[in-house]
């Protein structure tokens, strides 16, 4: 075949592709730092014109120019699989709106039929020799996407990395109907976290000692997990792998600081697997054409029994509250969208089924309500009114926060009261302690 005739055969104006949407039609606008740029421009000039046009996207790392069209609810609606401070806002607008799942689960929504698919556009690092457009770091579901589109459109960005993988990669040019040569904007940028405050620094403390030579690593976004990544850096721990949702720039300093090699991987040995990827240029750097890192779809990421093959997983996230119950929501704040359940209940669950496995789930002990204008506890006798359940009670190992590192699995009501009130801020413990006796999960003989 003819990769470069196929080529100039698809090649397009972005403004021709943008054609293509229609009224009553279902977009996907790709991923992260897939998502769309010279088509959402002309997508956005025809928007005006057109109604209930429904959009599929998701961490958006900068504003679209649909978002900034006059009266975008009238026009349109932004469905998200995840959301980020740019989503968030749109919610407030009324023209968003948080798609729930598990993360593991999405490219079967697509597979399946739940999500359909008109037109997909996309960004893609430019075709290589064998007619491939490598998807960047946003493997994740986009292979699934493809397979069910009924109009397929690559934007081509020379700055997007190329991400080995294995499978599910890329997009061949024999699937894709049209090819749009962008402006090569740089990539979506998700700054690193400043440095560590001292809460982090604390919940840190508790969990490096705990993680063994030759484990394997999976670490969330944000302040906490990027303050274990850091301290395990600087750290002796030796041989560790990675297999994880989200690559973030932590894994990059603990590679540079020669900790990972992957060596005792049971599958997938040395290479540092994930779905996506997305922080600062650095990473980006990293991850190109890097044959130690391996793309792969968020199905088998985040397959519990993909994870549970991994001897001695650590899993580290962060909760935004959590209950006496044992009751984790990592998304919401109240009936307040954050961000999304992603696949934090995925690596929960795998890390408990891997032999020697550890899921930590972290969280500052307190938070300042600005508008209440007070410090208040992140343990609550009960989630507040709308909150969301990300993990139950059932799911969670070790809950850490900088006053202690307690085990919750295999508790009655009254043990697992009693281990989350020990590692809340002293200043409220009495209050939660009065709360639990209310709620008869609290035994006279309980000691904190």
């Amino acid at each position: 075949m003819d990769y470069q005739k196929m080529y100039a055969e698809k090649l397009t104006s972005a403004e021709k592709a943008a054609a293509l949407v229609d009224s009553n039609m279902w977009i996907d606008y790709g991923w992260t730092t897939g998502t769309t740029v010279a088509c959402d421009r002309e997508i956005a000039k025809r928007l005006p014109n057109l109604t209930n046009v429904h959009f599929y996207g998701g961490i958006l790392c900068w504003e679209p120019e649909i978002f900034k069209i006059e009266n975008p609810a009238d026009h349109f609606v932004w469905n998200s699989w995840h959301m980020s401070g740019i989503e968030r806002k749109a919610i407030a607008k009324g023209f968003a709106f948080y798609n729930p799942m598990r993360y593991s689960e999405l490219p079967r929504f697509y597979r399946d039929g739940n999500a359909h698919v008109d037109v997909a556009y996309f960004q893609v690092a430019p075709m290589d020799a064998h007619g491939y457009f490598n998807f960047g770091p946003n493997g994740s579901h986009m292979n699934a996407v493809c397979e069910v589109a009924d109009k397929i459109v690559v934007e081509v960005n020379k700055n997007m990395p190329r991400c080995l993988g294995g499978f599910e990669e890329g997009v061949h040019i024999s699937n894709v109907d049209f090819i749009v040569e962008g402006d090569n904007p740089p990539m979506g940028i998700i700054p690193a976290p400043g440095d560590p405050s001292e809460v982090d620094i604390a919940v840190a403390k508790q969990i490096v000692p705990m993680i063994k030579n030759g484990s394997t690593l999976q670490l969330g976004i944000g302040g906490m997990p990027n303050a274990v990544g850091k301290m395990i850096a600087e750290s002796d721990l030796k041989d560790l792998g990675v297999h994880t949702e989200m690559y973030v720039d932590a894994f990059v300093d603990i590679t540079m600081a020669g900790k990972i090699n992957g060596r005792f991987k049971n599958i997938d040995k040395g290479r540092q697997v994930y779905a996506f990827g997305a922080g600062t240029q650095k990473l980006y750097d990293f991850v190109n054409d890097n044959p130690a890192c391996m793309s792969a779809p968020v199905d088998y990421t985040n397959d519990v029994r993909v994870i549970a093959q991994l001897d001695n997983f650590v899993s580290i996230n962060n909760a935004v509250d959590i209950d006496l119950f044992g009751q984790a929501n990592a998304e919401s704040a109240g009936t307040k969208q954050i961000s999304g359940a992603g696949g934090q209940l995925d690596f929960v669950l795998g890390a408990y089924l891997s032999k020697g496995g550890q899921s930590f789930l972290c969280m500052s002990s307190t938070f300042f309500n600005k508008g209440a204008g007070r410090l208040e506890s992140r343990i609550r006798p009960t989630l507040a009114d709308g909150s969301i359940v990300t993990d139950t009670r059932a799911n969670l190992q070790y809950l850490v926060t900088e006053y202690g590192c307690v085990n919750l699995k295999g508790l009655p009501t009254w043990q697992k009261a009693e281990a989350i009130i020990s590692v809340a801020h002293p200043d409220f413990r009495d209050e939660l302690i009065a709360s639990a006796e209310k709620m008869n999960i609290w035994k006279r003989s309980n000691k904190i």
